[in-house]
């Protein structure tokens, strides 16, 4: 067989809108995924990721495993099987030369966990409808990937397993007649057809806020994520909705990934977990989201805005109740002593709102792995509440359909043993001609229903306007 020598290609500097339109010729394939820093200057917003063509792919769904272009034995243990898949395909790794080492991506498999894989982590209640059905879980094992590095400004094409000399060079042809190209790929445009409608109106939301503060004052938990759901019925292509979306977002872990059956579009300003190597030991890094301001485009406004969420008791109660459990969660495979909160409360400002977010880092203890640490830190505890099992069992008996994507996490992990992943808030998903988009808040025992319940709307305030033409 003749193998390909040559590992990259470098071509032309794609900033994150010119990443989109190359994208634009994937959108429609199976298993294509864009990683999509936005057009931020976000410390995050580092690289744009294009994946497509997986080697392999592995799903979860309906409690089994599924595989597609490896076979081996296959547990139903959704962890235990993506990491079979993971080490699979790295025995076929072929090392970027050492001047890639900053690059975030050396290949590996990349993906998704839906919030309702935290199923098979805990045992809860089967109350919540199930109507989307989109797999708890999906990853695909990529060999080559299009990846753009904004702080450098260079643009690569690379390959990362041993591929056959004449698939590589087709591969470069193509993606040299993309990036020639005069225009991008169309798809039909995309329009609502019906309103946006919630699962819940705003007697049932303050009913069901009722009902958390009063498993607060019972002893219960201390904090609950209460979110509604918003639907409508849409014609067009998905791709068009994030290509608008993107324009008034900014956000550093947004992603668009096509299902075939469904299309995922995240714009996700949260990161979840990152491992790194660092000093031969993978070192662990978590920024949860807690507390949250609407901006203002008066900047005097917009500064009493951010002062005010900086200054105010419940957010950063709020937010230390879920360092808190993240420190708690994180502590479970890290290295004994190693767990440190680096940053407390420190404000970040997006487009339409302004974040408090703290940093949690640890390192990994010998023999523990990053799927230990998935399935220890599965579903992130920002999006839960506190303590984290009594609030998923909470939100299973308050929100009347499972959350799917939403509070779920996309995440790759490299064959160096590198990862990243978000938490999947400002998340639609778009299957059978309807889309759905979720918007939520922690709820502790200081919370006042009404802006709790406004805080929801704050959130998709740059989301659902956008889709209904209201921008």
């Amino acid at each position: 067989m003749n193998q390909s020598t040559q590992q990259f290609m470098e071509f032309a500097y794609r900033d994150p809108a010119a990443v989109r339109e190359l994208f634009s010729f994937f959108a429609d394939e199976e298993w294509a995924l864009l990683l999509d820093s936005g057009k931020t200057i976000h410390k995050a917003a580092k690289f744009d990721l294009i994946l497509a063509r997986p080697k392999a792919a592995i799903s979860f769904a309906n409690h089994r495993s599924k595989l597609k272009g490896f076979e081996f034995p296959l547990t139903d243990n959704p962890f235990a099987d993506l990491r079979n898949f993971y080490q699979l395909g790295l025995q076929s790794y072929q090392p970027l030369a050492a001047k890639f080492a900053d690059l975030p991506f050396h290949g590996g498999i990349a993906g998704y966990f839906s919030y309702d894989l935290g199923r098979t982590v805990e045992e809860l209640p089967q109350m919540a409808k199930a109507d989307i059905a989109l797999p708890e879980m999906a990853f695909g094992l990529y060999e080559w990937a299009f990846i753009s590095d904004h702080a450098n400004q260079k643009s690569y094409l690379l390959q990362f397993n041993t591929m056959k000399e004449s698939s590589w060079t087709t591969l470069i042809k193509e993606f040299e007649q993309y990036a020639a190209a005069k225009q991008t790929k169309h798809y039909p445009s995309f329009a609502l057809k019906t309103r946006w409608q919630s699962n819940m109106d705003e007697q049932d939301y303050k009913a069901k806020f009722k009902q958390v503060h009063d498993y607060i004052h019972a002893g219960d938990c201390y904090q609950v994520n209460l979110a509604q759901r918003f639907s409508a019925e849409f014609s067009g292509h998905a791709w068009n909705a994030y290509l608008e979306l993107t324009e008034h977002n900014e956000a550093p872990f947004s992603a668009y990934m096509n299902l075939g059956a469904q299309q995922i579009l995240s714009l996700s300003p949260e990161r979840f977990i990152q491992i790194k190597r660092q000093d031969n030991k993978s070192h662990v890094v978590t920024q949860p989201i807690k507390g949250t301001r609407p901006r203002n485009k008066d900047p005097i406004e917009d500064k009493a805005l951010s002062d005010e969420l900086l200054s105010s008791e419940k957010d950063r109660a709020e937010n230390l109740m879920i360092v808190d459990l993240l420190r708690n969660d994180i502590g479970r495979t890290a290295e004994f002593g190693s767990v440190t909160v680096s940053k407390l409360f420190e404000l970040q400002s997006f487009i339409s709102v302004h974040h408090l977010v703290s940093t949690i880092e640890a390192d990994l203890a010998a023999g523990k792995d990053a799927f230990d640490l998935l399935e220890n830190c599965f579903p992130g505890g920002s999006i839960t509440g506190a303590p984290k099992i009594r609030a998923m069992e909470i939100i299973e008996e308050l929100e009347p359909h499972r959350r799917s994507i939403y509070c779920g996490s996309f995440m790759y992990f490299d064959y160096r043993g590198i990862l990243d992943s978000s938490i999947t808030i400002r998340t639609l998903v778009a299957e059978n001609g309807s889309i759905f988009a979720w918007g939520g808040g922690g709820l502790v025992a200081d919370s006042e229903a009404d802006s709790e319940y406004q805080e929801t709307y704050h959130k998709l305030s740059r989301i659902l306007p956008i889709l209904a033409g209201n921008n």
